[in-house]
């Protein structure tokens, strides 16, 4: 793919970075000029991509686990455990099963200092989750409903109070953590540490240093022989690709049918995935636009980041979402009726797509830039589906229908979209696959009450929504 590609912003230039509506008012066919954003027509056979059939058929459901079970995030004293860990996912796997989706995508679940992300032990479950024990419980409850389970692997920091920190501050060349984190010293003598985004409680693995290599290696094939079948790569973007290149050929080889992907912000995701080796990365351009065009009613930006993610496709299949434990939950972003639109989207691009636990039922959350300020979009879950609010009823189904329909056009994993009519608040897409041998058109309308509208090939009605009843 053209460097072009990957440079351009994440909007159309055209309309302006800050979300406003764009002036333009329409575009009444794929092969328009006029706006300056004709795209090029789709010729076929378009590049495909192998991958394990439980991933080109898979829609996960995210979880972020220490939230879900009302685990302490930042424990006054001793972490201890509070009566439901990972045992308690187990009794959400029906529920997971009829919602659609084919697997969980566990947030961390490793010995932490606080939520998560400030790893203190790779190799065991984190007590407020129940232990090891807990995993293989429910890593044999999820194999025997079919469900794959795939891991967030922490491997760009640490927490400060790691044993691979005080072996570098000790300077203890003997510990079996020697290696893995480097030390310098500062203008006052004083040994520094390198940290994750300023946060001082997060420090950097050294990731030149063969013994780092040596070490994620080891933990990632450790949990995939115990049950998992892949991962995660938490702050991708953060880490040089050379590392993983090191790493992933030999996690590969142990275990040819794993499947891992990279959380990448920004950044050129082809070279990534290509420098990396990595099977795919996170799109937030895709999310980044999908909430933005339907909040400002300005499709421009959706068609736009839909080229662009033809040509990602080109290079590599996308992990695809509309919200994670990281952002503002969509039916924040754009209301529960657009929300629908939103999934629809999600349902007929291209990309593995994820479903963040509690969307599926309109859950609403906003994340603050502040301490504890995730903690809105990380909520606890009810201990049965039985405790659910009827509220959430109508959001669900939606998620049911468009879910199963997913699930019956599996080319959709590595579909492109052709743009047939275009303006600030009415979009009409077509997915085609591979070969071009289908088709679904996808109508987008938010002028009124949102509307979308999904046609199969032979014209045939597979989904509508006209307003949502909640």
């Amino acid at each position: 793919m053209a460097a072009a590609h990957h440079t351009s912003p994440i909007t159309n230039p055209g309309n302006g970075s800050d979300g406003m509506t764009s002036q333009k008012t329409s575009h009444d066919s794929a092969g328009s000029a006029a706006d300056g954003n004709a795209p090029t027509p789709l010729r076929f056979p378009l590049p495909t991509h192998p991958m394990p059939d439980w991933v080109r058929y898979g829609i996960w459901w995210h979880i972020y686990p220490l939230g879900f079970v009302g685990a302490e995030i930042r424990p006054a004293g001793e972490r201890t455990f509070r009566g439901r860990g990972l045992d308690s996912l187990i009794d959400w796997l029906d529920y997971v099963r009829n919602l659609g989706v084919s697997g969980l995508l566990l947030g961390p679940i490793f010995e932490s200092s606080s939520h998560g992300y400030d790893t203190l032990d790779h190799m065991h479950v984190d007590v407020r989750l129940g232990g090891d024990p807990a995993f293989d419980r429910l890593a044999e409850a999820c194999h025997e409903r079919g469900l794959q389970l795939v891991l967030d692997g922490v491997f760009n920091h640490v927490g400060r109070d790691h044993p691979a920190v005080r072996a570098a501050l000790e300077g203890d060349t003997d510990s079996p953590w020697a290696g893995l984190v480097h030390v310098e010293t500062g203008a006052d003598g004083r040994p520094t540490l390198a940290v994750f985004e300023g946060h001082d409680r997060l420090v950097d693995l050294d990731h030149s240093s063969p013994a780092t290599v040596e070490y994620v290696t080891r933990v990632m094939n450790h949990w995939l022989d115990r049950g998992a079948s892949g991962w995660r790569l938490d702050a991708a973007y953060a880490t040089d690709p050379s590392f993983w290149a090191k790493v992933l050929p030999q996690v590969k080889h142990t275990h040819p049918y794993s499947w891992i992907f990279g959380e990448v912000i920004h950044g050129d995701y082809a070279r990534i995935v290509a420098d990396s080796t990595m099977d795919s990365v996170t799109e937030y351009e895709l999310w980044k636009s999908v909430w933005s065009s339907l909040k400002t009613r300005n499709f421009y930006e959706l068609d736009w980041t839909l080229h662009r993610h033809n040509g990602f496709l080109d290079a590599f299949v996308p992990q695809t979402f509309i919200g994670n434990h990281d952002v503002t939950r969509i039916a924040s972003q754009v209301g529960p009726a657009k929300a629908v639109l939103a999934l629809a989207v999600l349902m007929t691009v291209g990309g593995v797509p994820s479903i963040y636990y509690g969307d599926e039922q309109g859950y609403t959350g906003v994340k603050e830039e502040r301490l504890g300020g995730d903690d809105d979009i990380r909520p606890m879950f009810p201990v049965s589906p039985a405790e659910l609010s009827a509220l959430g009823a109508p959001i669900y189904r939606a998620h049911q229908d468009l879910l199963g329909l997913r699930r019956r056009h599996p080319w959709l994993v590595e579909a492109r979209t052709e743009t047939l009519t275009l303006s600030n608040e009415h979009y009409v897409y077509r997915s085609v696959p591979a070969d071009g041998a289908h088709t679904l058109t996808v109508e987008l309308d938010v002028s009124d009450a949102p509307r979308v509208t999904i046609v199969g090939e032979n014209g045939e009605t597979l989904y509508r929504m006209d307003g949502l009843g909640v």
